[in-house]
């Protein structure tokens, strides 16, 4: 249960304006950066806000056997949340978590990105 959640508020991004608007590039995002890491996605769930012609942002979550991470983005503020939390039950995942961190960190090109992080699970 001990793990590294990272809250993060990714602000002025200069990301390409299809990933902020598009559910499915923000998945195929999502799902590479779990799987490079070496992290097991074992559920998906992806929106669209707006409609396909005028999309307005996108939502998704990504359930890990590792916990999960899910992304909301924010095309007319420019900004991105997430909320990224990988325990270490079998294996110490916080190179796996900055891995999928930095490649979202690459993706979304912040200039005012804001992290947080809370070492959970210390009973």
């Amino acid at each position: 249960m001990e793990g590294l959640h990272i809250l993060a508020e990714f602000g002025q991004c200069h990301a390409d304006e299809a990933l902020m608007r598009s559910a499915d590039a923000l998945e195929r995002l999502c799902l590479s950066a779990c799987l490079e890491a070496g992290l097991t996605v074992v559920g998906k769930l992806f929106h669209l806000f707006g409609t396909p012609q005028a999309p307005l942002g996108a939502t998704g979550a990504v359930i890990l056997a590792e916990s999960h991470l899910a992304v909301h983005t924010w095309p007319e503020r420019k900004a991105v949340t997430l909320d990224l939390y990988v325990c270490n039950f079998s294996r110490d995942n916080r190179a796996a978590a900055e891995s999928v961190y930095d490649r979202l960190l690459c993706a979304f090109q912040p200039d005012n990105p804001h992290r947080r992080d809370i070492w959970r699970g210390s009973l």
